[in-house]
């Protein structure tokens, strides 16, 4: 089963000096910055997911790549944007899709389907999703006779197949240098049925399965349930951001073939307790906030609540304490302390000492055999600014490819065979990944 992991261009400086805070005066964020797959020696995506959303943006949301980055992804393609052949020794696939998720408000999609294909063609991505009107609401209720769905619903359902229907034509017209796959759009079980039936009419044989993003396990399962029922036999599907390594065999059998995720990545600095994973669990991470970059604790200063002296001298306290510990010259008792002191000046109503302690007490980057946990030590995880933050995104994403391959009963050299080459893969020599 094949993981993507989706761009959101999350990069790591590796110049970034974690002790001074400070970083080389040379360094270039796109020429010099790393990706996830360029920081660990061994594997830990199967391919990239690529949103013309976050590339483009919309009429209603802003995408996340400069002209300059736009112009250079579409010049040289993303094998080449992203340095993929550089590291891998097995191939690492490129996927485009729309984005759905970032004109979800949008009657109808911004992007037409001959923008989508010139997209696609330009990147040179070894898979393409057609376009789609993602559906949000859902209810098993709906299938019951008599039941009343939203017209809103039945319409960005057409809209979806619709457009399936012009890009499969465009594709197999034109012979175009990807493999298509149409996205089935559901409120129910009984309406994905549908929607897979209609893209296998179409001539689709690898199905994109959105809108799941929301829902519970039990439902994702009936829904899924209900797909096979119809699915063919040589029909794949792909889940859009759906992560549940406990199910993966589950999903295996119901003809799933890959799927992609940020969700590890993210909870790293979203999630208020599971920011550091591990095999078996989560912790919390250790808010130590930068004084400058912590609005809560700029506008108590302003307002003359708290002296900003203060705030900085606990803030060193806090760091100072956490190398200290870490090298074996502190009690935990001692750092607990301090990191109380500081969240109480930052106004911060969360209790993390009990939760602090726990993290502290087992210390889990010590154990843990990722390049991340051993460069950065105890800096992995200590939720203050995106250099730290990305960092723990990029080890959960490490841990959570190993969860996987656990799931599936082998290694991640049995999942990278499972992964069969990309039409467009090529390899070349790797750089070292911290220097």
């Amino acid at each position: 089963m094949k993981y993507f992991l989706p761009d959101s261009q999350d990069l790591v400086d590796p110049s970034f000096d974690f002790e001074r805070e400070r970083r080389s005066a040379t360094r270039l964020r796109q020429r010099d910055d790393l990706y996830a797959h360029e920081v660990f020696a061994e594997r830990v995506l199967d391919g990239i997911l690529v949103s013309k959303g976050i590339v483009d943006g919309s009429e209603s949301a802003g995408g996340r790549y400069t002209l300059a980055q736009r112009h250079r992804l579409l010049r040289v393609g993303a094998r080449e944007f992203f340095r993929i052949d550089r590291k891998s020794d097995v191939p690492i696939a490129t996927m485009g899709d729309c984005g759905a998720f970032t004109y979800v408000k949008d009657q109808v999609p911004p992007y037409t389907v001959d923008e989508v294909i010139q997209f696609y063609v330009d990147c040179g991505f070894d898979y393409g999703i057609s376009v789609d009107h993602v559906i949000l609401a859902y209810s098993a209720e709906w299938d019951e006779p008599g039941a009343e769905v939203p017209a809103e619903l039945r319409e960005r359902q057409e809209i979806t197949l619709e457009l399936a229907s012009e890009f499969f034509r465009r594709w197999k017209d034109e012979r175009l240098p990807f493999e298509p796959l149409g996205v089935a759009q559901g409120w129910s079980p009984r309406s994905y049925a549908r929607a897979t039936q209609q893209l296998q009419k179409i001539g689709y044989r690898y199905i994109a399965v959105g809108g799941m993003v929301p829902l519970k396990t039990p439902e994702i399962l009936a829904a899924l349930g209900a797909i096979d029922s119809v699915r063919g036999k040589d029909t794949r599907l792909h889940l859009l951001g759906v992560t549940r390594t406990e199910q993966v065999q589950v999903f295996a059998q119901m003809g799933v073939k890959s799927f992609d995720s940020t969700s590890p990545l993210r909870q790293a600095f979203k999630d208020d307790k599971d920011n550091y994973h591990t095999m078996d669990r989560t912790y919390v991470a250790v808010r130590i906030p930068q004084v400058e970059g912590n609005p809560k604790l700029q506008k108590r200063i302003s307002s003359g609540k708290v002296s900003q002296g203060k705030a900085r001298e606990l803030e060193r306290t806090c760091l100072d304490g956490m190398r200290r510990f870490d090298a074996g010259e502190l009690e935990v008792g001692v750092v607990l302390d301090s990191l109380q002191r500081y969240d109480e000046l930052c106004g911060n109503l969360s209790d993390y000492r009990e939760t602090y302690r726990e993290v502290l007490t087992d210390r889990p980057w010590k154990q843990c055999s990722c390049d991340v946990c051993r460069k950065l030590g105890h800096h992995v995880i200590l939720f203050r600014g995106a250099e730290r933050n990305r960092r723990r995104g990029f080890h959960n994403t490490w841990v959570f490819y190993r969860r996987l391959a656990r799931q599936l009963g082998g290694g991640t050299d049995q999942i990278a065979e499972r992964t069969s080459p990309p039409p467009h893969a090529r390899r070349t020599s790797a750089p070292e990944v911290f220097s």
